[in-house]
């Protein structure tokens, strides 16, 4: 046990990103209890980061918007995707954190592979070291939590309702998957999904999710890969 009172150490945490495309309260508003009303107990209470890169040129509320998001059960973890500096003072005279989103690094390719380690011309930061595979051999119960830190994660047996699986790379299940699974949990917008019966309540990649009613019915009960085309969910029998 440590001496000290309190420990700061760093970890690694899933939250979803609300993308703003329109800065009216009103319409924001809407949108939002729309989109909780698709799965309000999933969403209640959530810990969300509010990106505004794409009303950059508007003037926001910041406090105003807080409240609209919390009002409708959401938590503001913090602003994203600021690059005008008196939108920046907005944000912080509204008491809320500005956070920087993490590039994603892509594999090296055979050029850029060659070049030496003590090469420093660019800084861009070291890819995410993949450890072991996260292998789970029983079924994953309701109200389970599952996280695959930096790796892979594969389940060989059902998960229920109300499970979530969590991991950093891809997911694969093999077995039926009734409950929510997240892969690339860190922004890898590489990662995929594989499972031999979808019956999920959510299925996430590197932010971006379809809720059960979203799952295109073709596939629903079927073997099936999920993966980002263009930054958006395509999903594809496997063969």
């Amino acid at each position: 046990m440590s001496n000290t009172p309190i420990e700061l150490k760093g970890s690694n945490f899933t939250l979803s990103v609300l993308h703003l495309n329109d800065g009216a309260p009103k319409v924001i508003r809407q949108a939002i209890s729309e989109k909780i009303a698709q799965a309000p107990q999933f969403l209640k209470n959530a810990p969300v980061v509010i990106n505004v890169s794409a009303i950059a040129d508007q003037d926001i509320d910041f406090k105003k918007l807080r409240r609209i998001v919390e009002d409708a059960g959401l938590r503001v973890v913090g602003i994203s995707g600021s690059s005008d500096a008196k939108q920046k003072e907005a944000i912080i005279a509204a008491q809320l954190p500005i956070l920087n989103e993490g590039k994603i690094t892509k594999p090296a390719t055979s050029a850029n592979s060659a070049q030496s380690d003590n090469d420093t011309t660019n800084n861009e930061a070291p890819a995410v070291v993949r450890q072991n595979t996260k292998i789970i051999h029983t079924p994953v119960r309701s109200g389970q939590r599952i996280y695959a830190q930096n790796s892979d994660l594969i389940v060989t047996s059902n998960v229920s309702a109300g499970a979530e699986l969590i991991a950093d790379g891809n997911v694969h299940v093999y077995g039926i998957l009734r409950g929510r699974v997240l892969a690339g949990a860190s922004g890898d917008v590489e990662s995929h999904i594989f499972c031999t019966h979808l019956s999920a309540e959510l299925v996430s990649i590197a932010g971006q999710y379809w809720l059960s009613d979203q799952i295109p019915t073709d596939f629903v009960g079927k073997s099936v890969q999920l993966s980002l085309q263009e930054n958006e969910l395509t999903i594809e029998n496997l063969i």
